[in-house]
């Protein structure tokens, strides 16, 4: 079945680099997500190194695909209304090395949703951004254009409009009457 929403194919380079300051005392390195690109043919299917020095180690992960959808138009509008629009990326480390000589992180979605993002923050997932090229934040708003429909701003009732309610939930009134102790109007009670 061939979809009819619009996609897109991207790689994802994720990249090592050196930790500086106190974080080198525990760990002399980090993994970072690096950039999002187009996808390519000549990028195979596969992981696969691109870069290892002493100072930086990247890889490509190619061939993910990012769809957007109407009933997610409010995330796509939040992400390309910022000042700078961005990809999301949803990463883990390999329990055990697959694909080097030791674990590498594996890029396992890639959105252009604030929504996305959320979710899977809310996770504790390991999720990171970079910026969304012009031509891929162009492509985002025509679609946000289209599909985005602000909800109305409802009018927010006053406090002193709304009805009043006992701490059960029922109907409560005010009486303008003093009524002390046990209801007979002496005003007695404790003596």
């Amino acid at each position: 079945m061939v979809s009819s929403r619009p996609t897109i194919d991207v790689a994802v380079i994720m990249q090592r680099v050196s930790n500086t300051g106190a974080a080198k005392h525990w760990q002399p390195w980090r993994w970072q997500l690096a950039d999002v690109v187009l996808n390519e043919d000549s990028f195979g299917t596969k992981p696969r190194l691109l870069l290892d020095s002493d100072s930086e180690v990247r890889w490509l992960h190619p061939g993910f695909k990012v769809q957007l959808f109407p009933s997610d138009a409010e995330g796509f509008y939040l992400n390309v209304t910022t000042p700078a629009p961005s990809w999301f990326v949803l990463w883990t480390m390999e329990d055990e090395p697959g694909h080097a000589e030791e674990p590498i992180p594996i890029p396992l979605e890639v959105s252009l949703s604030y929504h996305d993002a959320g979710h899977w923050m809310d996770g504790q997932d390991t999720v990171e951004q970079v910026p969304a090229p012009e031509s891929v934040v162009q492509w985002l708003k025509a679609f946000t254009d289209e599909h985005y429909v602000a909800e109305p701003k409802r009018r927010k009732r006053p406090e002193s409009m709304r009805s009043l309610a006992d701490r059960f939930g029922s109907p409560a009134s005010v009486s303008t009457g003093k009524k002390r102790g046990g209801g007979d109007g002496s005003g007695g009670g404790h003596g």
